[in-house]
């Protein structure tokens, strides 16, 4: 059995097919193959929100994690996000939840947020 995808790590978009051995067709470039069994062993996303803030210019601030979490942990992972209120000055790149739902992930902020 085999299962089809569509690499989602450049715009390029490869149509890929992972076999049962793990072996991957369709890709242009190495990344391709290494996304396809990842996607089949251990899927990951990034994820991308906002929290509310205290901010006089802006009512929420953007977040991310620094890094893709299992796909099976992204409802823990908003939960945590959801319970965030970030206070001002925020900075781009500051950690605001470490280790969100242990996944050894940290969520951090995509913006500058000053008073």
């Amino acid at each position: 059995m085999s299962v089809e995808l569509t690499c989602i790590v450049c715009p390029r978009g490869c149509h890929l097919v992972v076999h049962d051995d793990l072996t991957v067709e369709g890709n242009f470039c190495p990344r391709g193959a290494a996304y396809g069994k990842q996607e089949i062993l251990d899927p990951r996303r990034t994820v991308t929100s906002t929290v509310p803030s205290d901010s006089k210019e802006f009512k929420v601030c953007p977040v991310k994690t620094k890094d893709a979490v299992p796909k099976a942990k992204m409802e823990d992972v908003m939960k945590a996000i959801n319970a965030v209120h970030v206070h001002v000055p925020v900075h781009v790149g500051d950690v605001l939840i470490h280790d969100v739902a242990g996944t050894g992930v940290d969520v951090v902020a995509t913006r500058d947020l000053l008073l």
